[in-house]
């Protein structure tokens, strides 16, 4: 990179003062600054691009190698559970030859479970009614706002 200092800054603004003019001057500089800037963001884009295409070749490799171990530990576990088979009708097939019929007792049947069919959602309610409305005991649901509503005293602003 090119080192710029403030002496070296300071000569550049001096000989730009000088060739431009001081009336010219505050444009050009801040048309020079916006295309500085432009410049700064396309290779600060071009950056990030490489970077995702470098991360991107990182991420297919190592899937690759998770792909390989996947199919290799998939490939041990089903010659082990083909072993296992094996070894399994090999146990059984001696246990099935050399049994004897044994007396097995009945087995205990249960019933199947039937529901009591009753609605426990509606409540029986052993409080009659009448006694509810003269202890003031809510029976009915209200929502808040018809609460409100209900028993906001009334205004007596009579005309």
């Amino acid at each position: 990179m090119i080192d710029l200092g403030i002496s070296k800054m300071a000569l550049i603004g001096a000989v730009a003062l000088i060739v431009i003019g001081p009336e010219k001057l505050p444009r050009v500089a801040r048309t020079v600054g916006t295309l500085l800037g432009k410049a700064q963001r396309y290779v600060a884009d071009v950056k990030n691009e490489v970077n995702r295409s470098m991360e991107l070749d990182e991420l297919k490799k190592m899937k690759e190698t998770m792909e390989s171990a996947a199919r290799d530990v998939q490939g041990s576990v089903q010659s082990t559970a083909n072993d296992f088979e094996q070894s399994w009708n090999q146990a059984t097939a001696s246990l099935e030859q050399a049994a004897t019929p044994v007396d097995v007792p009945a087995m205990v049947v249960f019933p199947e479970y039937k529901h009591p069919g009753k609605k426990w959602r509606i409540k029986q309610g052993a409080t009659p009614q009448w006694f509810k409305a003269r202890a003031g005991v809510r029976t009915r649901a209200q929502s808040g706002a018809a609460r409100v509503a209900r028993f906001r005293p009334r205004s007596s602003t009579r005309d």
